[in-house]
């Protein structure tokens, strides 16, 4: 069953160029994880690894990448879901960038009623994180 989950849409104060080279690359992203919510983070410019608390170990990998706009990236293979990981971004204004982070997940009714608030509390957690990185 296709779980679809949305964050909320954040706002930062930079140029999408200056936000999409920041998200590209998975070495930045530790910086946006409360230590709480992930464990043995583990990480390359185009994979990561990492346990989160409440779902378990994963990894992901960037497999699509369009410049200033859309970041696609999808689970490692092995992994114990089946899910595409979208961060969307436009600049509305200079130096006004819009996100939005989209999980896509086939997931049981067994684990979505324990992923799906998880995933949420993530995503949601990254544009929070993200709105007070300074650019």
């Amino acid at each position: 069953m296709e779980t679809k989950i949305e964050s909320k849409i954040g706002s930062i104060n930079s140029s999408s160029e200056r936000v999409y080279a920041f998200l590209s690359n998975f070495n930045n992203f530790k910086q946006l994880i409360p230590p709480d919510k992930i464990k043995e983070w583990q990480s390359t410019e185009d994979t990561c690894h990492f346990i989160v608390e409440g779902i378990g170990e994963t990894g992901l990998r960037i497999i699509e990448k369009e410049p200033n706009s859309t970041i696609k990236i999808a689970g490692e293979e092995g992994s114990k879901f089946d899910f595409h990981f979208w961060i969307q971004l436009k600049e509305p204004d200079p130096y006004n960038t819009k996100i939005k982070l989209t999980i896509k997940a086939d997931l049981n009714p067994m684990i979505k009623m324990m992923a799906s608030k998880p995933l949420q509390t993530f995503v949601d957690i990254l544009v929070d994180q993200l709105e007070k990185i300074p650019f």
